[in-house]
């Protein structure tokens, strides 16, 4: 037997009816509604600009479109007779609201099965290699027998899948710089991809930071899945503000390997942090810096004593393994 059949309801409305659409639709005790506005969109995207570089065409293209108040129903006899509430609660608002534009207030009902909804996007992730040594496991696969080492991964709980192209070339520049008994330091962590694979390609401890502290807390559990809990440490906080935090981190000692996965406009304000905290000789690497933006985090890099920086590209995303020269060492 199938799983059980849902209704996919969708209300057109404006911005100004998502707050009348969305309290009567929780007056008729129908949980977990969903809201498409594009304006919405586009102001989150203001507000956290200097958290991104770029923005996908194909993503702006998705979110473009009327205001709708998304909700599921289930598609039987009670689900039925709800959505029968619903469109005549939707045309009762019309008219008791008749001074403000709510928009159509349509409802349109798409038929969608549970397994469709809960687990179809589980279908996008796959087993998936990394240079010459990684491979990339979501934790439903089953384990193949592979002489490379597995990273398992919960693609639902955080970025960093090591499917985007910044986080394979994270990744692969990982692998070449990893030494036993090393110790790693993760800025701008997210899911901890990075430093947890190169716990299991040899570093012997990972200390690992995030602005959100939600990504450090998933960070510790992708850990776990990965039974490498006991040699992290994630840290929550603002490494360009929390001056607390950068003196907490250097007091534990100094890393030959230093990771940042993040964006141009954050990378480059931490490169002196990462410049002080990295051993000489150590390697800094960095990713997530779309190609027009290369030259400045190049100049960063330099501008805080790196020197060596050797950049490899991947669909328009660059990455670059930076070397802090030893004490005493002049470069030409």
């Amino acid at each position: 037997m199938d799983g059980m059949d849902w209704l996919d309801v969708s209300i057109e409305t404006t911005r100004d009816g998502i707050d009348p659409v969305s309290a009567r639709v929780i007056a008729l005790d129908i949980e977990g509604l969903q809201i498409e506005d594009y304006q919405d969109f586009l102001e989150m995207l203001d507000e956290t600009r200097k958290s991104w570089d770029y923005v996908d065409e194909e993503l702006l293209e998705e979110k473009r479109g009327p205001t709708r108040v998304k909700v599921y129903l289930r598609n039987d006899d009670e689900g039925r007779a709800k959505l029968a509430e619903l469109r005549e609660s939707m045309r009762s608002l019309k008219d008791e609201l008749s001074d403000i534009d709510l928009g159509t207030l349509d409802v349109s009902v798409g038929g969608l099965r549970e397994e469709d909804w809960s687990t179809a996007w589980k279908q996008y992730y796959k087993p998936t290699p990394i240079g010459e040594r990684l491979l990339i496991l979501p934790e439903w696969e089953q384990r193949p027998q592979t002489d490379r080492v597995v990273f398992l991964n919960n693609p639902g709980m955080s970025f960093g899948t090591g499917t985007h192209a910044s986080t394979r070339l994270a990744l692969m520049s990982v692998e070449k710089l990893t030494e036993d008994g090393a110790r790693v330091l993760d800025l701008g962590c997210g899911s901890g991809i990075l430093a947890i694979c190169a716990l299991l390609l040899g570093a012997t401890e990972a200390d690992l930071v995030d602005i959100d502290p939600a990504a450090a807390r998933i960070a510790i559990e992708n850990a776990k899945l990965n039974g490498v809990d006991d040699r992290c440490t994630a840290y929550a906080g603002d490494l360009l503000s929390d001056e607390p935090l950068r003196e907490k981190l250097l007091s534990r000692g100094r890393y030959p390997l230093v990771l940042a996965n993040i964006v141009a406009d954050v990378i480059i304000p931490l490169c002196p942090f990462a410049a002080e905290a990295v051993t000489d000789g150590g390697a800094f690497v960095t990713s997530g810096i779309i190609e027009p933006r290369l030259d400045d985090v190049l100049e960063a890099l330099t501008a805080a004593g790196f020197t060596d920086n050797i950049v490899s590209t991947d669909e328009g995303w660059c990455s670059i393994i930076s070397r802090k020269a030893p004490k005493g060492e002049v470069k030409l």
